[in-house]
């Protein structure tokens, strides 16, 4: 089954390409399962201050959920259409990211952490942020961010886990980095959660997959269900690299995929 859950658009104001044209790639992909997922609106910096085309508009969210669902309907029978919402975690707006969850019937939520306070860490306008800061430190507050996404039982999984490597900024020789992948992934376990690889790592300075090798096979010992997405900024990007994800997880010994509609995971072979 060829599958991609993790794609952006235009609404998003970082990504090109309208919902459709990504439907329509996905046909010509054979895509079995296209999921839709654009950034949830910024609800803890002021957009019009902060660095634009982060996140699509709150204005915008209405429109795009009822387009998503428009268009899975439209195209069923040709491809198996799924809508769902990358959901920052941010510590502290637990309720208002909460409140934007339940307000629509989503076949999946991404949990995924780009922000450090009103630092986005994923973001290459962003980079003077490490600047004057301990690697060590800004290592231990994002892997505490992922757990408290884990713990807070908003998600259906967890994004681009290592995402904090992309730019690669390391922590110091010293530091126990595998152990706090581990503690995290043993939270993950925990709660029940599933995980993403995502592909995209590798068209990034970090070249490699999100999460890492190290990670993946911590993640199959320890059972966790794990989805895979392209994290497509532009049509023709869709399933990009995930020829690749796919023979690493079989590899590795994943047999199988976890699949999402209406909140419910489904697993499927790999």
């Amino acid at each position: 089954m060829l599958i991609d859950y993790h794609t952006h658009h235009v609404r998003c104001g970082h990504a090109e390409g309208t919902l459709e044209q990504y439907v329509e790639q996905g046909i010509r992909l054979g895509l079995s399962q296209l999921g839709l997922s654009d950034h949830m609106p910024l609800i803890h910096v002021d957009p019009a201050t902060y660095y634009p085309g982060m996140a699509m508009p709150m204005e915008e969210l209405p429109a795009y959920v009822e387009e998503a669902f428009r268009l899975q309907q439209k195209y069923r029978g040709r491809i198996d259409i799924r809508v769902g919402l990358e959901g920052d975690y941010i510590e502290g707006y637990e309720s208002e990211i909460a409140r934007i969850i339940q307000a629509y019937p989503w076949d999946y939520v991404i949990g995924s952490v780009h922000f450090l306070g009103t630092w986005d860490i994923s973001d290459f306008r962003q980079l003077d942020g490490w600047k004057d800061c301990n690697p060590d430190e800004v290592y231990t507050q994002y892997y505490d961010a992922v757990q408290k996404a884990a713990r807070s039982g908003m998600y259906d999984y967890l994004g681009h886990l290592d995402v904090i490597k992309r730019f690669c900024f390391k922590p110091s020789a010293s530091f126990d980095l595998v152990g706090l992948e581990r503690e995290t992934l043993d939270v993950i376990r925990e709660c029940g959660m599933a995980i993403e690889l995502n592909a995209s790592g590798l068209r990034m300075p970090a070249a490699e997959m999100f999460p890492s090798r190290r990670m993946l096979e911590y993640a199959h010992q320890l059972g966790i269900p794990l989805t895979i997405g392209s994290d497509a900024h532009q049509p023709e990007r869709l399933g990009q690299y995930l020829d690749h994800a796919t023979a690493m997880l079989r590899d590795i010994g994943f047999t199988e995929l976890a699949t999402f509609s209406k909140r419910t995971r489904t697993m499927v072979p790999l």
